[in-house]
C-alpha cells in the first residue's frame, strides 16, 4: 500500500493512502439501527479528517518492508523523514489530548439515556472514539516502522502551485493526481475549492 504526505491548500501536511473510505466499526446486533444511524452521522464528517484516521489505522498494520510514502521531495529524504516524524508525534499527541477530552463526555452521554428515544449522541462519541483509538495504535506502529520516501514530481508540481496561491492550477493538478495515482476524490482531501 502507497501512502501520501503532501501539503493542502493551507499548507498543512496531510496523511492519507489511495483506498477509498473504508468500512466503519461494526455494528452490535442489539443496537443495530442505532449504530447504523451513528455511522451515517460520523461519515457526514470531515472526509479529509476520515480518510487521515484511516491512513494511520492501515499505515499500522504489520507488513513486510518499510512504509512507502510519496511526498513532493525537494529536498532529501532524511529531512522529509524528520518532517513526517513531527507530524506523527504531534498527531498522537492531539489525538491523545482528544480521547482525553472525549472520555470526560462519555458519562454526560450516557445520562442523555434517560431522555426519551434512542441514545444517538452516546453511540457517535463511542464510534468516533474508536476510529481515533485504532488511528492512535497506528501512529505508533508508524513510527517504530522503517519508512520510504519516493520523491513524486507531479506532487512537487502540487506543493509549488501551492506555495505561489496559483489556485487557477489547483483542478487540473488535482485532476492529473487523481488519474495517476487513483486517488478517491483528492479535491476533498487537498482542496476545499469554491466549485466543490
Amino acid at each position: 500500500m502507497v501512502f501520501f504526505f503532501v501539503r493542502d491548500h493551507r499548507r498543512r501536511f496531510r496523511f492519507f493512502s489511495a483506498e477509498p473510505l473504508g468500512p466503519l466499526p461494526e455494528n452490535f446486533p442489539r443496537t443495530r439501527a442505532i449504530w447504523e444511524k451513528a455511522k451515517k452521522k460520523v461519515t457526514g464528517l470531515d472526509p479529509r479528517t476520515l480518510l487521515q484516521e484511516q491512513a494511520f489505522t492501515h499505515g499500522g498494520r504489520p507488513g513486510a518492508g518499510p512504509l512507502r510514502v510519496l511526498y513532493a521531495g525537494g529536498d532529501d529524504g532524511r529531512s522529509a523523514q524528520a518532517r513526517f516524524r513531527f507530524f506523527l508525534r504531534r498527531m498522537k499527541t492531539r489525538h491523545f489530548f482528544i480521547l482525553a477530552g472525549e472520555a470526560l463526555l462519555v458519562p454526560v452521554t450516557g445520562l442523555a439515556a434517560l431522555l426519551p428515544g434512542p441514545n444517538l449522541a452516546f453511540y457517535v462519541l463511542a464510534m468516533i472514539m474508536i476510529i481515533q483509538w485504532q488511528a492512535l495504535r497506528g501512529i505508533d506502529r508508524i513510527l517504530a516502522k522503517d519508512h520510504e520516501f519516493v520523491a513524486d514530481p507531479l506532487l512537487a508540481e502540487w506543493e509549488a502551485a501551492v506555495e505561489a496561491r496559483d489556485e487557477a492550477r489547483f483542478p487540473e493538478l488535482l485532476d492529473r493526481i487523481e488519474k495517476t495515482h487513483a486517488l478517491p476524490a483528492p479535491r476533498k482531501l487537498l482542496w476545499k475549492g469554491s466549485n466543490l
